[in-house]
């Protein structure tokens, strides 16, 4: 402690006596953080919950409902009925899509107005990727509630996806900080992508093309995992 003082003391004394000969004084390097100049935890944690959440809620919304039909039976009387299984799952998964929708923007309303974080991108943009990553999100719970007979078959699948898929999204821990397997990984983990694509656009006024390759990834994820869930219905049910 003492040796530090000792030491204040000679650099201060030095600098006196430099700008006393008519010296320039010292550069001095200030660090400055963008998008979030305090560091504050909350300005990153709060927009990942934006996704986070709703991809939970849809989920688990669209894998139990399937199922719960299934189980009493009510699922086999709409297969009876002049709809395709495909336009039977789409109406299945825009009940999802919208409570998803509803809970990112309570979310949306929380973080704005009692933390106060300002929003600083396009709420259409939001909008349109949310949309995006709740569709990702409501395919691979119609996939799940296609496997499963039950509903606890459905929220013990769901459970064991959603773990990896968190702790794999990049909210907690930076993906660039993971091992090299797990960072290949997290390439078909719509979370990461969701996640990412919420913090540019809120928290850096990020436009399309900045957030374009997040989009592509979800899309890929939701053309692949609705079709996926058609077809395993429609082999399990033969």
């Amino acid at each position: 402690m003492a040796a530090r003082w000792a030491a204040g003391q000679i650099g201060a004394i030095v600098a006196d006596y430099g700008r006393s000969l008519g010296g320039s004084p010292p550069i001095t390097v200030e660090r400055r953080a963008w998008y979030n100049p305090n560091l504050e935890s909350r300005w990153t944690l709060m927009p990942a919950m934006i996704a986070a959440l709703s991809f939970l809620q849809t989920l688990l919304l669209s894998a139990l409902s399937v199922a719960r039909e299934r189980e009493q039976g009510t699922f086999d009387q709409l297969l009876v009925t002049p709809l395709g299984l495909m336009q039977i799952l789409i109406g299945k998964a825009i009940p999802s899509i919208l409570v998803g929708l509803i809970q990112s923007t309570i979310i949306l309303l929380i973080i704005r107005f009692w933390f106060e974080i300002p929003m600083n991108g396009s709420y259409w943009l939001l909008y349109l990727g949310l949309v995006t990553f709740t569709a990702a999100g409501v395919g691979i719970g119609m996939s799940i509630s296609a496997l499963s007979l039950t509903m606890q078959q459905a929220m013990l699948y769901t459970f064991l996806l959603v773990m990896p898929l968190m702790l794999l999204s990049g909210m907690l821990t930076p993906v660039r900080n993971m091992p090299q397997i797990l960072q290949l990984i997290t390439y078909v983990n719509p979370l990461r992508f969701g996640i990412d694509m919420v913090r540019r656009i809120y928290l850096e006024g990020a436009v399309f093309a900045d957030v374009a390759l997040d989009f592509v990834p979800m899309l890929v994820v939701a053309a692949i995992t609705l079709p996926l869930a058609a077809w395993l219905f429609r082999n399990r049910l033969a």
